[in-house]
């Protein structure tokens, strides 16, 4: 037991004592600060919950809500109330409806404010817990009347609970017309929980840590969700925390022609974007390079923003590449995800799970659109996208994405150019050629070394991709219409092969 108060009280929610570099310091006041419907609550709860599972004695003092009403909350979540959480109801002297304990003169607030104080103290001393939470100081807020009052009433707090061994968190659900940020400056540290309601989806939760004295914590905002079991958070990934050691081979796709294209293979640890029209291929193109990969011996990663996985499945295996068995042998992880519903900061996570869990070698996102919805501020998806890709490439993980862009042929827009950000840009198109619609593809960037500088058409058929020799025989194909400057039997010597082989 005087081991485990020697540590820092943990929170039980393993992302924010991340965020908070192991938890609260022990013997100190914080206060955790949010709008009604934040998480405090939740937070709180599963912060006595952790302590009592470390057979601390716990002491929730609550001023706005009932000792039922805590329970709902904790049973919703499962957390147990065991019989080291104590819940003391505190309803204040102004509140009471029994006449007998009603006087003919109204309390004075100063009356009404020693009273609560008062009662706060004799609960700590009868139960004398190591961890504390009283809910709300919206209430004393009220009691004090000013600012100056307040400020000593939150004074005397702090010295009370610093001359015992308890760990204290204040909840305020910032509900006064005029916030008194004087709490700021007495309190030990500080927790803000934000709530976001976009124009369409649910709701968003982040977090940030103003302050915490004498102590380095993970800075900015970071995502949260309240989901069965409590609240989970998500901290911002940094990728300079994370460093593996690996070999940097080349890796080849499968597709020999597609090789002499990308000059042999893409460098393990490496990023790759596929960007063109709709249809041309783009997720076939990454699915290749994963099918590579399971031939390698090697786990992949697949997350789907755009399409619906039993269409997936069923057009893939036309192919010849079975996902749905190979998910069902563990081979690969394949989810579809929601952009409505999924915060940048929990997809990061997501990812990451995948590589330290499930041994992921390569990640493919189908697609950026898809995943630029769960974040409209094109800024911010520029930051996550350059930190998971940095991530990913020190983990010796090969990263695919694909963009649509929007148009057919000709001029062609991209919803964010993320193209510095690869480390390999692999360009579709779509060309028009004796009558027919065509696909190119060349390779228009390579960090990691040489690569071919031509275009080479490719056709999609129940055998996948096939690639062709480079299209010399025409000039203009990336404008989508270009000029034939060579013979018919050039851009027929792909056709004449796919026929004979079919």
């Amino acid at each position: 037991m005087d081991d485990v108060l020697t540590k820092k009280a943990e929170t039980g929610i393993a992302g924010l004592d991340d965020v908070l570099a192991g938890g609260f310091t022990r013997r100190h006041v914080f206060l955790l600060e949010g709008s009604p419907g934040t998480g405090k609550t939740t937070i709180a709860l599963q912060f006595l919950c952790e302590g009592a599972r470390l057979n601390e004695r716990c002491l929730y003092i609550s001023l706005s809500e009932t000792e039922e009403e805590l329970r709902e909350v904790a049973a919703s979540h499962d957390l147990r109330i065991s019989d080291n959480i104590e819940i003391f109801e505190l309803v204040p002297p102004e509140s009471l409806l029994d006449a007998d304990q009603q006087q003919s003169l109204l309390y004075s607030s100063d009356l009404e404010l020693g009273e609560t104080t008062k009662l706060i103290f004799e609960a700590f001393e009868r139960v004398k817990p190591n961890r504390v939470v009283i809910d709300s100081l919206s209430e004393i807020r009220l009691l004090a009347q000013s600012s100056l009052r307040y400020r000593r009433q939150i004074l005397a707090l702090k010295h009370y609970f610093s001359r015992s061994n308890a760990t204290v968190l204040l909840l305020d659900d910032m509900t006064a017309d005029n916030l008194d940020k004087t709490v700021h400056s007495v309190v030990h540290g500080v927790v803000y929980l934000e709530q976001l309601a976009p124009d369409y989806g649910s709701e968003r939760r982040r977090l940030r840590v103003i302050k915490y004295r004498g102590q380095s914590f993970r800075g900015g905002f970071h995502d949260f969700v309240i989901q069965t079991g409590g609240a989970a958070v998500f901290p911002r990934l940094r990728a300079i925390e994370h460093k593996t050691r690996f070999e940097r081979t080349t890796l080849p796709s499968g597709i020999q022609e597609f090789d002499e294209l990308l000059g042999g293979g893409i460098e393990r640890g490496s990023s790759t974007l596929l960007i063109g029209p709709a249809g041309t291929g783009k997720s076939l193109f990454a699915l290749q390079f994963v099918d590579a990969a399971v031939k390698r011996g090697e786990k992949a990663a697949i997350f789907i923003f755009d399409e619906e996985l039993g269409l997936l499945f069923s057009r893939t295996k036309a192919m010849g590449l079975d996902l749905e068995r190979l998910r069902d042998q563990g081979l690969i992880h394949i989810e579809q995800l929601d952009a409505a519903e999924l915060s940048p900061g929990e997809f990061a996570q997501r990812v990451r799970d995948r590589v330290t869990s499930f041994d992921a070698k390569a990640v493919v996102v189908d697609s950026i659109n898809g995943y630029q919805a769960s974040m409209p501020e094109e800024n911010a998806l520029i930051l996550h996208m350059h930190e998971l890709l940095q991530y990913l490439n020190r983990q010796g993980v090969n990263t695919y994405l694909t963009v649509a862009q929007h148009g057919l042929v000709g001029d062609m827009k991209s919803p964010v150019d993320v193209t510095y950000l690869a480390d390999t840009v692999v360009l579709l198109r779509y060309f028009e050629a004796l009558g027919q619609v065509r696909r190119a593809v060349s390779v228009i960037k390579k960090r990691t070394g040489r690569h071919e500088y031509t275009i080479r058409e490719y056709r999609i058929s129940h055998r996948g991709l096939t690639l062709g020799d480079a299209l010399t025989a025409f000039q203009g194909v990336l404008r989508g219409v270009p000029s034939f400057v060579g013979d018919q039997t050039s851009v027929l010597k792909l056709i004449d092969k796919d026929s004979s082989d079919s």
